[in-house]
């Protein structure tokens, strides 16, 4: 039988055999009966130009797969999901701890002015707040001393005298300072007085901080009652995206003529914030330690220990001019972030060093959810954050919401997201130290998770929340994927190594499969 040759190493039989099927799909097709030479000369060259674009359109996808693996080699991306206050910030602190202490290091200046402004927040929040006189048991006499003047006749003289007199204006437990407190018990006004006089250099300098790292400036927290006391110092807020990280460097960074491109008169002023904040470092420090102060913060139903304890407890070494922000220092300065920052991270241990992992740390409020969607491609893998302690609690924006029932519906919406198919997921249970304390003091789980049947204990209730989470993803995900679950406390940099570790090997196993398919 006759071959004939079609190309380079291709060959037809020159048989018409075959069936019909495959002679009208046969590539390069079968000559046309009657076909004269012009024609087949033609039509020979019509398949090698073909053939010179078919082969072209392949060295070029050829070309995108090569570039788009070299453009991924050493480079990891990761999506930080999760509520506000799970730990998404703290949880990227632990990888710069680990994984580029270096880094971190060189960012110490800046996170010492996001330090202070912790310390001094919570310094003239205590004291705004045990100094506002209580709600006035006169309410009549109040909005009489509040009206405009009227003339003495307008008032009968039976009105006048049938009210009880308020008591005196110059009363030292109730009029001293400012407006509105909780309760009515008087505080300890002879020190708190010392202490609001002595202390009244750090509204100053919580002015300065505030201007120098571009933070929001309202020193206590949102409240959905504007009329309510605070339960608690505003968080530092910065918007994404900001350069509140390299306002030091910026500092330090000489011009050719010697000079700093940062503003002089900016870095005198945090200096001088630095000089008051050592001048008052001894009162801050007494006034903490005092019996009275801690009684009367019970007493007005402030619970500044979770928040802002670690600093004030630490408040002489913090308040020193010579003070260098330590590790555990930075994990927890409480620095909450509006919108979206991208970290870069160059790896610096022996085993990824020279790798490039990029961080995706969003806000986590519900109204700013909607800029998540945008980053979920071309991810390596998304860390979800939960924050379990908060399962008796409400969301900031919107006190209906129990916040762990948030976090499930937040998680099925992810799951369900086809963007997110091929996407790592990693679940990282987190703040299970505080979980633990509030079940050791009697605040029952079931009461608020009305789906819970278990004992009010840690293991069980960790349990409960491993397979509520992992049914969640099971029935909501496009298709089968494999889910990574860790219990974590992110301020605790021993016990985070271990995990850190393993979600660093479940992204490179993940990211060299996929690396293998391209």
């Amino acid at each position: 039988m006759e071959m004939q040759t079609w190309g380079p190493g291709r060959t037809r039989s020159g048989s018409r055999g075959g069936t019909q099927h495959e002679r009208q799909n046969a590539w390069p097709p079968y000559p046309p009966p009657g076909e004269t030479e012009l024609e087949r000369a033609m039509r020979v060259e019509e398949e090698r130009e073909a053939k010179r674009i078919s082969d072209a359109i392949d060295r070029e996808l050829e070309a995108e797969r090569q570039a788009l693996r070299k453009d991924r080699k050493g480079k990891m991306k990761l999506l930080l999901l999760g509520q506000s206050e799970s730990g998404k910030s703290t949880m990227l602190k632990n990888f710069q701890i680990h994984f580029a202490p270096n880094a971190l290091r060189a960012e110490s200046a800046a996170w010492r002015a996001v330090i202070h402004l912790n310390l001094v927040r919570a310094v003239n929040f205590i004291l705004d707040v045990l100094t506002r006189p209580p709600p006035s048991p006169f309410p009549a006499a109040a909005a009489a001393a509040a009206a405009p003047a009227h003339p003495a006749s307008a008032a009968p003289p039976s009105a006048q005298s049938s009210s009880p007199s308020p008591p005196d204006a110059a009363s030292p437990t109730v009029h001293a300072f400012p407006p509105r407190r909780a309760s009515a018990t008087p505080q300890p006004n002879s020190d708190l007085r010392r202490y609001k006089l002595s202390l009244s250099p750090l509204k100053q300098v919580e002015m300065i901080l505030v201007r120098h790292l571009s933070a929001t400036s309202s020193p206590f927290s949102s409240s959905v009652d504007p009329s309510a006391p605070p339960a608690l110092p505003a968080e530092v807020t910065v918007r994404g995206g900001s350069a509140w990280r390299a306002l030091l460097r910026r500092q330090q960074a000489p011009h050719a003529d010697g000079r700093t491109r940062f503003s002089e008169g900016r870095a005198d002023e945090v200096e001088h914030a630095r000089q008051i904040l050592d001048a008052c470092r001894a009162d801050v420090a007494a006034m903490w330690a005092s019996a009275g102060v801690r009684a009367a913060l019970r007493e007005e139903g402030v619970v500044v220990e979770d928040h802002s304890a670690f600093f004030l407890d630490h408040a002489d070494r913090v308040a020193q001019m010579d003070y260098e922000p330590t590790f555990d220092d930075i994990l927890r300065a409480r620095l909450q972030t509006i919108g979206v920052e991208e970290h870069h991270l160059s790896m610096e241990t022996s085993a990824e060093d020279g790798q490039r992992w990029i961080f995706y740390d969003v806000g986590g409020a519900r109204g700013q959810r909607a800029s998540w969607v945008p980053f979920f491609e071309d991810m390596n893998a998304i860390i979800f954050l939960c924050s379990t302690a908060a399962f008796n609690e409400v969301l900031s924006e919107d006190r209906a919401i129990n916040r762990l029932l948030d976090s499930f519906n937040t998680w099925k919406t992810i799951c369900s997201s086809r963007l997110l198919t091929a996407v790592q997921f990693i679940l990282l249970l987190n703040k299970m130290d505080l979980l633990d304390a509030k079940l050791r003091a009697g605040v029952q789980f079931a009461h608020s998770v009305k789906s819970y049947r278990g004992e009010n204990e840690l293991v069980q209730v960790t349990e409960y929340l491993r397979r509520k989470f992992a049914a969640i993803h099971h029935h909501h995900s496009p298709q089968p994927r494999k889910l990574h679950v860790h219990t974590t406390c992110a301020i605790d940099i021993v016990t985070t190594s271990s995990v850190l570790l393993h979600i660093r090997d479940t992204i490179l196993v993940n990211y060299l499969t996929a690396m293998q398919v391209m």
